[in-house]
């Protein structure tokens, strides 16, 4: 018999407390007005019964490729607009405050041949080579990984439910791109170590993607 997927156990549990999961897929989140639910499938339920719920829509979640490269939440037009022209220098003297000033600053005070990385400068770097153990995680690509449940209102509740396995997979992003977030220039640096180590080893490992496909279909880890 084959092993439930996490959909299957949540519908179950929904079925066995009197309400009725209703498939549904998000096609514009930006239309809706929602209120985020912090607790567990359990306590969501609970919720439901106590707003009068008499069904909830249940809507997979797939674990997707771009989840593998780190993503900054900055687009190209915000990055233009930070760093855009920072190759023109300011005209504020001295005393300048400004950013172009400040990364001046820094640049002068370090070694000449240093180079300093913000965060978004490494959009797209593949997470695997800050943590290999997700590439374990690879041939779940595509897999249900979990479920968007919503309470339908004027102002829908909703929560993410994701199976144990996603949990550990979201753990090692959060890891990653905390290291990116903290050092991004050393973050580069292992990196790349690990990518050429590779090679010369003559492993087969994927390039460091330079825009990797942004996606919102899931928040942030930390909902459980």
């Amino acid at each position: 018999m084959a092993k439930k997927s996490i959909i299957d156990e949540i519908c179950d549990y929904i079925k066995k407390q009197k309400l009725s999961p209703i498939p549904v897929q998000t096609l514009n989140e930006e239309a809706e007005s929602t209120r985020y639910f912090g607790g567990d499938l359990k306590e969501f339920i609970a919720a439901a019964k106590t707003l009068g719920a008499k069904g909830i829509f249940v809507e997979e979640l797939y674990l997707e490729d771009d989840e593998f490269y780190y993503d900054s939440g900055m687009d190209d037009e915000e990055y233009m607009a930070l760093y855009g022209n920072e190759n023109v220098e300011c005209q504020c003297g001295e005393d300048c405050k400004c950013k172009k000033g400040k990364k001046k600053a820094k640049d002068d005070d370090s070694d000449v041949d240093a180079v300093y990385f913000e965060p978004e400068d490494l959009d797209g770097l593949d997470l695997t080579l800050l943590k290999p153990q997700m590439a374990k995680f690879l041939d779940r690509i595509g897999e249900a990984c979990g479920a968007r449940l919503t309470v339908p209102g004027v102002d829908h509740l909703e929560v993410e439910i994701f199976a144990d396995w996603y949990d550990e997979f979201a753990e090692l992003v959060d890891e990653a791109s905390e290291a990116i977030e903290i050092d991004p220039t050393d973050a580069l640096r292992q990196a790349q170590a690990v990518y050429e180590a590779a090679e010369k080893a003559d492993n087969s490992v994927k390039k460091i993607a330079v825009h990797p496909p942004k996606s919102g279909k899931k928040a942030k880890k930390g909902k459980k």
